[in-house]
């Protein structure tokens, strides 16, 4: 008796298991026809959304509006005769922030070389990652993977364009090194390097 009721509760739970099958299957489908790759769904719609996004307003700032001629005119000459000396003074402040071998001039020169610096390795980043799905990619068009198989053309472009940006980053950090040479020989801060 005991036999038998093992048997009909194992009956049981395989029929239920079974009719649990197709359901999977059928989400497993509509997950496949979907799209093969996320990545790409994705960056399809935001494609399709930055297309269909409005623009946005222009803003007028006062850098936008340039003052008349005749009133800036009038301003800079009673200020010139009203105080003579004011504008000696500013005149000599704008040559002491300009100086060439200043701190703040350096400063500048080190972050507009840092910052090549940086986006060209982040560049050199993506093609990377391009070439390694490139390597691993599988074409739909059979003509276009029996292509890709025989000559690898694409990864030969992707391989180049990294070969060139690696180039391009040692350039830009001997560069950099020059810079730092010439602050030296200035005698300025090596401080000013960060």
């Amino acid at each position: 008796m005991r036999a038998k009721t093992w048997i009909k509760h194992l009956v049981s739970i395989a029929v239920l298991c079974l009719a649990g099958l197709p359901l999977y299957a059928q989400q497993q489908n509509s997950s496949q026809q979907s799209g093969t790759d996320p990545v790409a769904d994705a960056a399809r719609k935001a494609r399709e959304d930055k297309k269909n996004a409005a623009k946005p307003k222009k803003v007028y700032t006062d850098d936008d509006v340039k003052p008349a001629a005749s009133a800036a005119t009038e301003n800079t000459g009673a200020a010139a005769g009203a105080t003579g000396t004011t504008g000696q003074q500013k005149a000599g402040d704008a040559a002491a922030a300009e100086d060439p071998n200043g701190e703040a001039a350096w400063r500048k020169r080190f972050k507009e070389q840092h910052d090549k610096i940086s986006k060209a390795e982040t560049e050199l980043d993506i093609l990377e990652r391009e070439l390694q799905k490139a390597q691993t990619e599988y074409y739909p068009d059979p003509q276009k993977a029996m292509t890709e198989q025989n000559t690898r053309k694409e990864i030969n472009d992707k391989t180049a364009k990294i070969d060139a940006k690696k180039q391009e980053i040692a350039q830009l950090k001997q560069g950099l090194d020059d810079l730092e040479d010439q602050l030296r020989k200035s005698g300025g801060d090596p401080g000013w390097a960060r």
